[in-house]
């Protein structure tokens, strides 16, 4: 069934380009260049209907028609193939999680002594020489 949709799809789909392609332009002419066309309505005059604008209106509800029938056809078939996949691990739960500290089996608790301030040598002022006459 879906396959004869596709087929009747893509041969209108094709008469429209041709019939929309093989129509000549409202305003053809020169005047129709530069503003001109004798009708004061907002689309032009309409004139008579001609065989390929019936051929153009009739193959775009057919297209509009076959569009719709292939979404609702699209919307019956069987499930995604996506959805029978398993989501992927989380960066979060591809990390080991933390070890923990091991226990002080000793029974006592030491505490850490805070480190030292480390003391920079400090130079001594100088003393004589050329530096310090002036």
């Amino acid at each position: 069934m879906s396959a004869l949709i596709i087929v009747v799809h893509i041969v209108v789909c094709l008469i429209l380009i041709f019939a929309i392609l093989l129509q000549s332009g409202k305003a053809a002419d020169l005047a129709g260049a530069f503003g001109g066309g004798g009708s004061q309505t907002a689309f032009g005059g309409r004139g008579s209907v001609s065989l390929l604008s019936k051929v153009t209106t009739a193959s775009a509800i057919i297209f509009m028609l076959t569009s719709l029938g292939l979404w609702i056809i699209s919307g019956r078939g069987g499930s995604s193939v996506v959805g029978r996949e398993k989501a992927p691990a989380t960066a979060a739960e591809k990390a080991a999680p933390p070890m923990a500290k091991p226990a002080d089996k000793t029974g006592t608790d030491k505490k850490a002594a805070p480190p030292a301030e480390k003391t920079v040598p400090q130079k001594p002022p100088a003393t004589g020489g050329t530096a310090a006459k002036k």
